[in-house]
């Protein structure tokens, strides 16, 4: 008897595929008929993530996930055996991830984006924030936690000291705080984790493409160079991840966009609403050093 697993395993960025891919290799897929989305695979969709089936090969179904900028792979064994998140190889040594992500794009015109998880009923505010093993101690801690647990794209190094900002694609606030904080983001001082949302039916749309993608800071910037085609809206995607930002955004009242929240090097929680007046103070007490 197969126990259930789930096995946790090294994955690479889409992007990191296709540098791989030379050329595309010929392989056979076995069933192209879509099945019923596994456990925690509709739990991600109910997160807000993009899903896409890969399509059965060896013997296993296989799943794309986008989330928070990052791409993970999945495969479920035969009969519900379990599932494993990492590459798939064939007998060979030969990757058969790549294979499928290459005939993913050539079905999908070239985009890897959700066109399978259709939006369903939003989650209440208190199923987002719900926690059972911790007791906030004060409420700039619960929000904390909130945004942390939104769904966000990161801009720049991982590692360095981070601020989380609410931004609407259109929003020209928006558009200047992150050009003034593009030359420390390029520098690896800081990392924006970008928390996207709509306050209107196209830049909702805009919004979930920008946490579908799997290169979203390259998008990102692109879009703020004036490239009219790097951010389209696509409303045929799932926005139930820029739903979930929104009423993470409405159940705290913010009510403007940008809105920057951060822990200071003294550790407590901050807010700025709007666009910052001095971007080099709030570095500073990022406690970024020069």
């Amino acid at each position: 008897m197969v126990q259930k697993t789930f096995i946790k395993s090294a994955f690479l960025t889409f992007t990191g595929v296709l540098c791989l891919a030379s050329a595309p290799q010929s392989f056979a897929q076995e069933n192209t008929i879509l099945p019923k989305l596994p456990a925690p695979i509709q739990n991600l969709v109910n997160e807000g993530a993009q899903v896409r089936f890969l399509g059965k090969d060896h013997g296993v179904e296989g799943w794309i996930a986008i989330k928070n900028g990052q791409e993970q792979y999945f495969y479920v064994l035969p009969n519900d055996g379990g599932f494993i998140s990492g590459i798939l190889f064939d007998a060979q040594g030969k990757t058969v991830t790549i294979n499928q992500v290459n005939r993913l794009r050539k079905q999908s015109g070239g985009e890897l984006l959700d066109m399978l998880a259709a939006d369903r009923p939003q989650s209440k505010i208190s199923d987002v924030t719900k926690t059972d093993k911790y007791e906030f101690k004060t409420p700039s801690e619960q929000l904390y936690w909130d945004i942390e647990n939104s769904n966000w794209i990161p801009m720049g190094q991982a590692g360095a000291p981070m601020l989380y900002s609410f931004i609407d694609p259109q929003c020209p606030h928006c558009h200047k705080m992150m050009e003034d904080l593009r030359a420390p983001i390029k520098a690896g001082q800081i990392q924006v984790r970008l928390i996207p949302i709509g306050l209107k039916e196209e830049t909702r749309a805009q919004a979930a493409f920008l946490l579908a993608t799997p290169a979203p800071e390259q998008v990102w910037w692109k879009h703020m160079d004036g490239d009219m085609d790097a951010l389209p809206a696509k409303r045929e995607l799932n926005q139930q991840g820029v739903q979930r930002n929104l009423s993470i955004m409405q159940s705290w009242k913010l009510d403007a966009t940008p809105f920057v929240i951060y822990r200071g090097k003294d550790k407590k929680v901050k807010m700025i609403r709007g666009k910052p007046k001095d971007i080099d103070a709030l570095i500073s007490d990022l406690g970024v050093r020069n």
